[in-house]
């Protein structure tokens, strides 16, 4: 669904790398934790392990919030709702935590634990503080 997210909301997407919190599902519950992502071709990638990943391969419906401040003042905000789906190609999956980790400044082999999920964006609310 390439329309489910705003102009304006994908240039905050793809600008600066902020910190995003992802929300799954964990027995009926949300779970919420922090994550770096990469936006493309009208979806979210990340990668990840642990609680997060078990949730999203027990339930793939998902949110990620994101927001921007200037000195603890908001800016904008923005939150994405859609299905998550395991990456499952290995060479898939490392070029997407390459891409992710240059994004962050980490190097380009950390975090190899980890493991790939895209999002398919299906709903998006965007907000400015003006």
């Amino acid at each position: 669904m390439p329309n489910a997210i705003p102009e304006d909301a994908v240039e905050a997407l793809t600008g600066d790398a902020r910190v995003g919190h992802l929300a799954t599902s964990h027995e009926d519950r949300p779970h919420v934790a922090p994550v770096w992502y990469d936006y493309r071709d009208g979806a979210v990638e990340l990668v990840t392990t642990g609680k997060k990943l078990e949730n999203i391969r027990r339930n793939p419906r998902v949110a990620l919030s994101v927001q921007d401040t200037d000195d603890g003042d908001p800016k904008w905000g923005l939150t994405l709702r859609g299905t998550a789906t395991v990456v499952e190609d290995d060479a898939e999956g490392r070029e997407i935590l390459r891409r992710i980790n240059r994004r962050y400044g980490a190097d380009e082999g950390d975090w190899a634990e980890n493991t790939a999920v895209r999002i398919e964006v299906g709903s998006t609310n965007y907000w400015t503080y003006d």
